[in-house]
């Protein structure tokens, strides 16, 4: 069943910030990571935007596609938002280098990148 409109625009923000978080960690270790501040608040703000597309993705394509973790996905956008103080570059790390390209490979399946 294709997507709506507002779904397909949702999805693709969410396309279009796993390609920036992959261009900004390009070449990056967790220790130059943690040493780049620049980088680690580019790389939030674009894990926050995931989060804010994936609130707004409906009930039904969610429903399609349990295969995407929605709620992890919309809790850490709440958490870089809300509870930035305690905000660990190393967990940051993490979801960029290991969730977000996870993540970038089950949207190609929802909505061919390109």
């Amino acid at each position: 069943m294709p997507l709506d409109p507002d779904d397909l625009a949702y999805v693709r923000d969410m396309q279009d910030a796993c390609a920036r978080i992959a261009r900004y960690i390009s070449g990056q270790t967790l220790a130059t990571f943690v040493a780049d501040d620049l980088v680690r608040s580019a790389v939030e703000r674009q894990i926050e935007i995931i989060g804010e597309a994936a609130r707004h993705v409906s009930d039904r394509t969610k429903l399609q596609h349990p295969e995407i973790a929605w709620r992890p996905i919309v809790a850490q956008r709440h958490i870089l938002a809300h509870e930035y103080g305690g905000v660990q570059p190393e967990l940051i790390w993490r979801v960029a280098s290991v969730h977000v390209p996870h993540l970038r490979t089950q949207l190609k399946v929802i909505v061919p990148e390109g």
